[in-house]
This record gives C-alpha cells, sequence and structure tokens, in this order.
C-alpha cells in the first residue's frame, strides 16, 4: 500500500536527518521533493498546495529550527498535517436507534461494490452485529448470483428475487428493497446492506434509481466504493455521486494493489466525504476501518503496529495460542507446531502488507506478497511431507529421510535443511525466552524465521 510515496518521502526525510540544524533552504528544498512525490503519486494539485503550504509555515518556526532535533520536528509536522488532510479522526458508521440500520452500497460497475458489501457484511458480522444483504442489481442478474453465493459461503442471509435479461427492466429494485424490508421482521438483522446497481460510467437513470433507493429506504449511510487505483478519477467520481444524491463515507478499494496514493489523501479533502473503510485484498475478510493516523504513519514509514494488533486478535486463535505456550514451556517446540504456526500467519493476509505495518517499509519491496507466500507454502509443503514422528522428532531425520520428504514436497534437499536449520534457531530462541521467564500471550514464534531471512 503507498509503497512508492513511502520510499520517496523516507528518501527525503533521511537527507534532512543526516543535516542537524537545518536552515530555510534545506526546508524548501526538502519540501519540494515531497511536493513532486506527492504530485506523483496522483494527490490532487490544490491539497499539495496547501498542504506544503501549511507545512512550510510551522517548519520555519524559529523553535524548529532551533531545536536539537529539526528534522524530527519537521517530520512531527508533516505528520500531523498529513492527518489533517485525510480526515484527522476515524469515521465511524451511522446507525439508528430503530434497527435495523441501513447502508446503501453505490458506485460504478468494477469497482467492487457487490464484494465489498460481503466484506462490510463479514466486519459487522464479527462487530457482533446480524447483517443481512440485499440483491438489488438487477442489470446485471450475475451481481445477484454472485452476492448469494457469497452470502452463503460466509453464512450471512441474502434477501433476493428471481430476475432474468428478458423481465430486468420490469423487476424494480425499489420494490425489492422494500421486500427486503418487510423481510427483516422475520430475519430480524441490526444492519441491511443494499448492493444497487453500477454501471460504466455516471448517467442519469443509474443516479434517478439510487434516489428512489434512497428516498424509500432512507438509509442511514450511503457508502460509495471506489476504486483507489484510479487516481485523480476516483475523486471526480465521488464529487459526482455525492452532488447528486448525497454520501456519507467512501470505502476505498484495491489498496493493496500498486495504488499511487492520490485518491486517499485527496478524496476527503476535495468532497468533504469521510473515508470509512479500505478495502486490502481479495479476501472476504480483507476490509479494515480507516484510521487517519495510521495511514499517514504508514507514508512514513512509521507502520502501523495497532492495525496488526488488531488484526492478530482476529485471527489467532487464543486457545491454540495458550496451549502452545505451555507446551514450549513444559515439552518443547516441534515441527507440527511450526505447521500450525504457518496457518495462523496465512489468516493475517499478505506478508508484504504485514511487514509495511510493522514499520519495515524499506523490506517491502524485497519481500513481495507471492515470494512470501510462497516461502511460507515450501515451508508448509516439506512438513507436511513429513511422518508424524519426523515432526515431532526432527533429529531422526538424516540424509535419506531428507531426500524422501525432498521429492514428496517438490523441493530440493537443501531446501529441507535450510528448514531445519532455521527450525533449530527458533526453537534455540524459545528455549531462551521460557528461561526468561517469558510473559503470556508474548510470544512470538515466527521472530527468528523472518529474521533470518
Amino acid at each position: 500500500m503507498l509503497e512508492v510515496l513511502t520510499q520517496k518521502l523516507t528518501t527525503v526525510f533521511d537527507k534532512l536527518k543526516g543535516k542537524g540544524k537545518l536552515t530555510e533552504g534545506d526546508i524548501d528544498e526538502a519540501l519540494r521533493q515531497v511536493r513532486l512525490a506527492l504530485l506523483e503519486a496522483d494527490v490532487n494539485f490544490k491539497v499539495v498546495k496547501e498542504f506544503l503550504s501549511h507545512v512550510k509555515e510551522r517548519a520555519l518556526n524559529a523553535e524548529v529550527l532551533g531545536s536539537l532535533t529539526p528534522a524530527q520536528q519537521v517530520i512531527k509536522i508533516v505528520n500531523e498535517e498529513l492527518i489533517a488532510i485525510l480526515g484527522k479522526e476515524r469515521s465511524h458508521l451511522i446507525s439508528v436507534p430503530s434497527l435495523p440500520s441501513v447502508a446503501l452500497m453505490v458506485g460504478l460497475q468494477g469497482s467492487g461494490k457487490t464484494t465489498t458489501g460481503v466484506k462490510l457484511a463479514v466486519w459487522l458480522r464479527q462487530e457482533g452485529q446480524r447483517p443481512l444483504l440485499v440483491a438489488a442489481d438487477t442489470r446485471r442478474p450475475a451481481a445477484i448470483e454472485q452476492l448469494k453465493l457469497l452470502g452463503k459461503q460466509q453464512d450471512i442471509p441474502v434477501y433476493s428475487e428471481a430476475v432474468t435479461l428478458d423481465d430486468s427492466s420490469e423487476v424494480m429494485p425499489t420494490t425489492i428493497c422494500l421486500h427486503a424490508v418487510e423481510k427483516t421482521k422475520e430475519l430480524a438483522p441490526t444492519w441491511v446492506i443494499v448492493d444497487t446497481q453500477g454501471r460504466l460510467h455516471i448517467d442519469e437513470a443509474m443516479m434517478a434509481e439510487l434516489a428512489d433507493i434512497k428516498s424509500a429506504l432512507q438509509p442511514s449511510e450511503v457508502l460509495l466504493t471506489v476504486d483507489a487505483m484510479t487516481g485523480q478519477e476516483a475523486v471526480k467520481i465521488a464529487q459526482e455521486f455525492h452532488s447528486r444524491i448525497g454520501l456519507t463515507g467512501i470505502v476505498l478499494t484495491k489498496m493493496d494493489g500498486d495504488a499511487r496514493g492520490g485518491a486517499a489523501l485527496s478524496i476527503r479533502s476535495v468532497t468533504g466525504v469521510p473515508v470509512k473503510f479500505l478495502g486490502i485484498g481479495e479476501k472476504v475478510d480483507a476490509l479494515e476501518p480507516f484510521f487517519p493516523d495510521r495511514l499517514a504513519s504508514r507514508i512514513l514509514g512509521m507502520g502501523d503496529i495497532l492495525s496488526v494488533i488488531e488484526r492478530v486478535e482476529k485471527t489467532i486463535d487464543q486457545e491454540q495460542a495458550k496451549n502452545l505456550e505451555n507446551k514450549v514451556r513444559t515439552t518443547g517446540f516441534d515441527l507440527q507446531d511450526l505447521l500450525d504456526q504457518i496457518g495462523q500467519i496465512g489468516k493475517m493476509g499478505a506478508l508484504g502488507q504485514l511487514i509495511e505495518s510493522l514499520g519495515f517499509s524499506k523490506l517491502a519491496p524485497n519481500l513481495s506478497d507471492d515470494d512470501g507466500e510462497k516461502r511460507l507454502r515450501n515451508m508448509e509443503a516439506i512438513i507436511l511431507s513429513m511422518t508424524h514422528e519426523e515432526r515431532h522428532n526432527p533429529a531422526i531425520i538424516n540424509g535419506s529421510r531428507r531426500r524422501r520428504i525432498a521429492r514428496g514436497s517438490g523441493t530440493m534437499p537443501q531446501d529441507v535443511n535450510q528448514l531445519l536449520n532455521q527450525f533449530n534457531q527458533i526453537r534455540k530462541m524459545t528455549k531462551l525466552a521460557v528461561r526468561g521467564k517469558l510473559p503470556k500471550n508474548r510470544m512470538n514464534i515466527f521472530g527468528g524465521w523472518h529474521h533470518s531471512k
């Protein structure tokens, strides 16, 4: 996410840190480089101009220039101003006292609107809510089938009505939505998420239909899904939707791709509509609330530890973690435990994102998500090719066993050797941690593995 922008800004501020005392010329040159980086990231030029004006005014303060750590002061100012243009604070979903609350999902075709609706439902359920999905995209019957399939996979109810290409023009989406509201009396959801039709471009028919649905349902949320990779086009789309039907929030999708970041940095400032969620992957749990301070921190290469902690709490089996800790304290850590931990890490998302979130943005480009996933899959295949006895007692793995394991896992004997060597390093680390009175639920089994890589 925003790797290129992060790398460029990190380079600029690293140069500042190496100067000690700063002059006005130093700050002007640094801000010139920041300006170029932001414009290349497709940030709206008016937003860039206003942002740099605020930063320069504060950075040229005598207290900053006279500080013992002026570069750090400038970075602090940049961070604060980034947070300001991103929206200052997290914007929560708006619910209503008389349940259910309704979220209207709008957007152009191809923006990820349907899958985002499902992701939002999954997220709401994790928050203790009871979501109901409504398939109201009668223009594209495939979208209805997609929503029904995804809803079934996630065990989330979906309200839909039979639509064919021949009669789709006669089935009114507003009617479907009203029927869905009647259905809520039976299902008692706390949130109703309506997937509306999208088109390749904005037109009068689509806007009129959305206005009708909004008037009939009186939703507490009208969420626009836009593709972050389209840059300033996303901002223009948001402006148009907001002026025509009124938005309450924005969901930026494909933030895990090669998005240059301009949409994320411009859209709130230009439209006045808060970004509420970021889509960070294809999986149904790859949706996270938007925190301006956390994104600003990641843009400046300082990581986002809080998001990682929240992801860990949602994905790691706490009972399994407790059992593993007890085992390490008593009988020791074996290859079966390592296999279980690989499965847990896989649930947390792409490795590149995790590394970036932990503040190691300089390492992220060197470890692509594909490379990281490949390494984990190779480790998994090697361990799965071992017998039960070998997993629990790796010391018995000799040369012939290594060759058999390599053949079974589609790897080379040296790959098996590497895994065993690194496993032994991890085992030594856990033993040292136990001797040092390892605190409960603070054990990082993979610390040695990632470090050695």
